[in-house]
C-alpha cells in the first residue's frame, strides 16, 4: 500500500519497487531514496536494467550543488576526462531544479541513452549520454558507492538464491 501523498504507479512499466532507506550526514536525513526495477534486475550489472530512482529531500539544495556533488560520487565509481566533467556538471545542473524540503526527485535509468529527470510527473531535464548515467546511478548502486549500507536497502529485494 502506499504511504500518503505517494504514487501507487511505478514510475517504469512493470517495475516494482526493490528497496529503499535514507541518507543521513551526521545524523541529519538528507534525504529518502527509493528503487525501482524491472523483473530480472542484476544489482552487480544495474547499468543494463532500465531503473527509477527516487529522492524525497529533507533539506533544501540548489542544483549548482547537487550537480557538484554528484560528479565527486561519480569519481568513486568509474573515471572519466575532465572534458567529461565538465560537461556533465553543466547537463546536470540545467536537467535539475534546486530541490526544497519535501521536493521529491525522480531521475530514470536509460541503458545506452542517458537519463531522464522528474519532478511532479513532469520532465524537468535529461541528460542523454549513456556513460554519465551509468556513474550517476552507480552512486547508489555501485560497489564503489560512498554508501554501502544504503545501497543494500535500496537492492535489498533483488537477491537472488546463491548470492550472499
Amino acid at each position: 500500500m502506499a504511504e500518503a501523498g505517494q504514487t501507487a504507479a511505478a514510475p517504469l512499466s512493470g517495475a516494482r519497487l526493490a528497496g529503499q532507506g535514507v541518507l543521513r550526514f551526521l545524523g541529519f536525513e538528507i534525504y529518502r531514496a527509493r528503487l525501482w526495477v524491472q523483473p530480472g534486475f542484476e544489482a552487480d550489472n544495474y547499468g543494463a536494467h532500465p531503473l527509477a530512482l527516487e529522492l524525497t529531500y529533507h533539506r533544501d539544495f540548489s542544483a549548482e550543488a547537487i550537480a557538484r556533488r554528484s560528479l565527486e560520487e561519480m569519481r568513486r565509481v568509474g573515471s572519466f576526462t575532465p572534458q567529461q566533467a565538465t560537461r556533465w556538471q553543466q547537463a546536470l545542473q540545467a536537467a535539475l531544479p534546486d530541490v526544497k524540503s519535501g521536493d521529491r526527485l525522480l531521475g530514470i535509468h536509460q541503458p545506452g541513452s542517458g537519463a531522464v529527470f522528474k519532478m511532479g510527473g513532469r520532465v524537468v531535464g535529461e541528460v542523454p549520454d549513456a556513460e554519465f548515467s551509468r556513474l550517476f546511478f552507480g552512486i547508489w548502486l555501485s560497489p564503489q558507492t560512498s554508501e554501502p549500507a544504503l545501497r543494500q536497502q535500496l537492492i535489498a529485494t533483488t537477491r537472488t538464491t546463491g548470492q550472499p
